[in-house]
């Protein structure tokens, strides 16, 4: 049936892992809207006793993966490249940056760059501080960098690179499932790799689906600032609309002409509004401060690494930390993915200096100013976003509150939106694009209408929690993420010692990184064999074997047959 129904539709994607990811996500969204109540109910139940009881793995979870990440780039295998041995990068490092950038957090970076710093300084976290005091400035911008430096990133790079190995070296399909290859051998395309690919695709669904929400929220606090327009479902609908509908033609047109374009055209329009409000602020201060800000968030990092609270126990870290690190642990497969997609090439030693570097850098310049101009506000200026923020809850909107206690600020704070809209966007078309390579385990040429699919999804997804419950609605689905959260940490740990494995099995003994070469074949079976098979002598070939006998469409890939000294090349 599921063969007939994928015929009828005209898609070109595995029937099993679509439909079943399509199915989960609506099914949510139905019962959702029917029985809110029961669901909240359930989800806030579970969701509560994992922040409890579990709190401390999710801590643990992310820290060790940095550890990993770090080693890991420090050792010979830091050499091995997310490809063919003689592969070079496909795209300059600024380009590269800029797309990191923009689909990984650019839109929350919007969100919660004056929100998160005030918010701490206001109500910090250490019940030793005064509220309001510069101890707790200091305290506020250690936690909000420790929330977006490279704890945020390591999350988003474990998987990618994963996804660059066994994606561009081992050939496999751009799933979940084929980085546990080394593990499963076949199995990953029968029913336990087809069940991690939905976990996989519908906590990325959520999980994106989240970050619209909270764009939506933004943009529309915003504009009922600059037009007073009101702040309701209505509203909410049709900008989840619009910008769905621009991501859609993003989609359409590509990486290169899409979301490359739009992603540089943003990093460029961010990089102005911040200079903007360096420019325009207390220079001397926010210059004094951005320094300052790396040695309290390098000072803070070894603590806050495995903080839990332990003896406050006030629950402040189950709402922050946990929160956030299940979040983008839900949503990693997709940035993982994408990633991976950018940085094929690329050493395994480039990958995570660059992926744990160049974002996490601006991060730490991003809410150093932001952050810093908004402790001057209330400490030397007129004040009121600490009221705004912590007093009304009206976190969507602190932003904009920002942005009018510097000159020109209504054309200021629609530029603001509009650097809202297009981070929405490139989140959103970037998403669907690695969405559908997961369902389809394939990077080939597909129908529009399959990959726009899956941007409606994200957005119907978001737009019913939004009217289904209004502001809440994000509060429900936050409890379902941190429920989701969990198996990705499991899977996480795992991650780590397949990929070790891995590379273990293709690089050998040699301590030169050239790996054994891997061609498409047409069975499951021959991948498992090819997995019991020994690394080469010293003595290979550093090209790719085509396989004669390759046939592209099942996904099945294997260990080229080897070659003799004589086909060397000189």
């Amino acid at each position: 049936m599921l063969e007939r129904a994928h015929g009828l539709l005209r898609l070109r994607t595995s029937p099993g892992v679509f439909f079943a990811s399509a199915l989960i996500a609506l099914v949510f969204v139905v019962v959702t809207i029917a029985l809110t109540t029961a669901v909240d109910n359930l989800f806030s139940s579970v969701s509560g006793w994992i922040m409890t009881n579990l709190g401390w793995f999710y801590i643990l979870g992310v820290s060790t993966f940095l550890v990993f990440l770090v080693g890991l780039a420090f050792t010979h295998y830091g050499r091995v490249r997310l490809g063919g041995d003689d592969d070079r990068p496909e795209h300059s490092t600024p380009a590269w940056f800029g797309m990191l950038f923009a689909a990984g957090i650019g839109t929350i970076l919007m969100f919660w760059g004056v929100a998160e710093p005030i918010s701490h300084f206001a109500n910090p976290p250490m019940q030793d501080v005064e509220p309001g005091s510069a101890a707790a400035a200091t305290e506020a911008i250690g936690f909000t960098l420790y929330h977006f430096g490279l704890h945020t990133w390591t999350i988003f790079a474990l998987p990618g690179l994963c996804f660059g190995y066994f994606i561009y070296k081992r050939k496999l399909p751009p799933r979940v499932s084929s980085i546990f290859a080394p593990i499963l051998g076949g199995r990953i395309y029968g029913p336990i790799g087809k069940t991690i690919d939905v976990i996989a695709i519908v906590g990325t669904v959520f999980g994106v689906a989240t970050s619209v929400g909270l764009g939506t929220l933004q943009v529309n606090a915003g504009l009922a600032e600059l037009f007073g327009l009101p702040e309701n479902g209505l509203v909410q609908i049709v900008l989840i609309a619009v910008v769905t509908m621009a991501a859609g033609t993003s989609v359409a047109l590509g990486l290169d002409r899409g979301i490359k374009r739009l992603s540089n055209l943003n990093i460029g329009m961010a990089v102005a509004l911040l200079a903007f409000v360096l420019v325009t602020g207390p220079s001397l201060f926010l210059l004094k401060g951005m320094i300052e800000s790396v040695g309290i968030y390098g000072s803070m990092l070894p603590r806050l690494a495995f903080w839990n609270d332990t003896f406050g126990d006030t629950g402040w870290q189950n709402t922050w930390t946990v929160f956030y690190w299940a979040w983008t642990i839900t949503w990693a497969p997709f940035v993982g993915i994408f990633i991976a997609r950018i940085s094929r090439g690329r050493t395994i030693r480039e990958f995570v200096a660059g992926v744990l570097g160049l974002p996490v850098l601006f991060s730490v310049i991003w809410f150093s100013v932001f952050g810093m101009a908004s402790f001057d506000i209330e400490l030397n200026g007129s004040g009121g976003l600490a009221d705004r923020v912590v007093g009304d809850g009206d976190i969507p909107g602190a932003l904009f509150e920002f942005l009018g206690n510097f000159p020109w600020a209504g054309v200021m704070s629609f530029f603001a939106v509009v650097i809202v809209v297009i981070f929405f966007i490139t989140s959103v078309d970037s998403a669907a694009m690695v969405l559908d390579m997961m369902a389809a385990g394939n990077e080939g040429r597909v129908p529009l209408h399959q990959r726009l699919f899956w941007a409606v999804l994200m957005g119907l997804v978001a737009a019913t929690m939004l009217v289904a419950t209004g502001k809440d609605g994000l509060d429900a689905l936050q409890q379902v993420i941190t429920v989701i959260g969990l198996p990705f940490f499991v899977i996480g740990f795992v991650m780590m010692y397949s990929l070790v494995r891995g590379i273990r099995d293709d690089l050998g003994e040699r301590a030169e990184p050239v790996t054994r070469q891997w061609s498409r074949v047409r069975t499951a079976e021959e991948l498992e064999a090819a997995e019991q098979r020994p690394a080469p002598e010293p003595v290979v070939i550093t090209r790719a074997v085509p396989d004669p006998d390759d046939e592209p469409g099942n996904g099945a890939h294997s260990l080229a047959r080897g070659s003799t000294r004589e086909d060397q090349p000189m």
